[in-house]
């Protein structure tokens, strides 16, 4: 008698039929995921994104940030500006360390020394703030008070001028200098610009065009700027860049006094007397 179970139907030749097509579906998906190795969720999601959608991903990404592989390169690549700082800076520390030869008693011009400290001593700006207030409290004109009152006021300028560039850019002085200056203040461990400069440039310009002198003293205070400056670099005190700066900052700060000029006027209300 027949069994009640329901058996596989047999084909004609006596051969069992093995599954149906939903069946081999189903087998050929789950052998898929496990040779990708990872969750069903994870291989449908991948299935799903054809190679076109994509590289059309990968493409919108490019275009929306607007910067291509050629413009990735040249961003990366050192601007010329910034090369050329560092060679300029390189040759700065090459020619400061080369030139200061009285850096210290050892050096090759360790004897000059003491000459190039009197130097020093002659562009500070203590003996040039005393030597104003004395010839401007000596004089008895009212022009040679006016010219003395505006050199004070030039050399206060420049004290504070100084002083916040140093406090701003905060160089260090070379290495091989010795922190036996005469007078020095918190600002004055820092190198850039050289005070000594901008003050030997400024006052160089205003001698000459105040005060009436002859062609020789004329060429003396040329020669004294330039030595106040070349004695800052000798000393180790200064980079060469300090000193170039400082001139051309003295310079300026000369203009600016022209244009801050008190007239005599104006020196007639702040002395209180008839010029």
């Amino acid at each position: 008698m027949p069994s009640p179970k329901t058996k596989n139907p047999v084909r004609s030749g006596g051969s069992p039929v093995v599954s149906s097509s939903s069946d081999r579906f189903e087998f050929m998906n789950k052998s898929l995921l496990q040779r990708q190795g990872s969750d069903p969720a994870t291989a449908r999601l991948r299935a799903s994104e054809s190679p076109t959608r994509r590289r059309g991903s990968s493409s919108s990404t490019g275009s929306a940030s607007g910067q291509g592989p050629e413009e990735d390169g040249i961003r990366l690549n050192p601007s010329f500006i910034r090369v050329a700082l560092s060679s300029l800076l390189a040759i700065d520390l090459w020619m400061s360390k080369r030139l200061g030869v009285c850096a210290c008693e050892d050096a090759s011009w360790g004897s000059v020394r003491p000459l190039m400290k009197l130097i020093e001593i002659s562009g500070h700006g203590i003996p040039w703030l005393a030597g104003t207030v004395y010839c401007m409290y000596k004089s008895d004109s009212a022009a040679g008070q006016e010219v003395m009152l505006n050199l004070f006021i030039g050399l206060l300028l420049d004290l504070v001028l100084v002083g916040i560039v140093k406090a701003l850019v905060r160089r260090r002085r070379p290495s091989h200098n010795r922190m036996d200056m005469f007078a020095t203040f918190s600002v004055d461990r820092y190198s850039f610009p050289s005070g000594h400069s901008t003050r030997a440039a400024m006052c160089g310009r205003f001698v000459l065009a105040h005060l009436v002198l002859a062609a020789p003293l004329r060429v003396l205070v040329h020669l004294w700027v330039a030595i106040v400056g070349l004695s800052r670099v000798m000393l180790g005190r200064h980079n060469v860049t300090d000193v170039v700066f400082g001139f051309w900052m003295g310079y300026v700060q000369y203009n600016l006094i022209e244009m801050l000029w008190i007239s005599p006027l104006t020196l007639q209300g702040l002395l209180g007397y008839n010029v």
